[in-house]
């Protein structure tokens, strides 16, 4: 039985990192190419599988059609801790179907991180002549 995950979080890295939790803490195997959803969707889709009121507005979000059984995907995904919040949507939920007939109209979801901030920090500890590792001497 097919299910999707729905991962949201602050920032489009934190969802990476989860997606990337699934897969190598969690072994949930992915059964299509991810995809990028609106923030303000998912938050509407967290409200009607939850039921409760939304605490936080989320900035990213990604939708993941899952190869295993929800009731599996469940068990794993509460052994790990990722940084995002992720919600298994399966058939028994009222909005499956719609995001099922959506699924492949929406944009991919991009994996890659962006290592621009990690450079930035490289250079202004070089322009500060600090060595970029403390325990390094020369």
């Amino acid at each position: 039985m097919k299910s999707f995950a729905l991962v949201r979080a602050d920032d489009s890295d934190k969802v990476k990192i989860a997606l990337h939790d699934l897969e190598r803490y969690g072994h949930i195997q992915f059964s299509a190419t991810l995809k990028c959803i609106e923030p303000n969707y998912a938050d509407e889709l967290l409200v009607n599988v939850m039921g409760v009121s939304l605490r936080s507005k989320c900035n990213s979000a990604a939708l993941v059609e899952l190869s295993n059984h929800a009731g599996a995907a469940i068990s794993r995904l509460k052994k790990i801790h990722p940084p995002a919040h992720i919600i298994i949507i399966s058939p028994r939920h009222k909005m499956f179907e719609e995001l099922a007939g959506k699924f492949q109209k929406y944009p991919e979801f991009d994996r890659t991180f962006n290592h621009q901030k990690s450079s930035q920090s490289m250079d202004m500890i070089q322009e500060k002549g600090e060595t970029p590792n403390p325990m390094h001497k020369e």
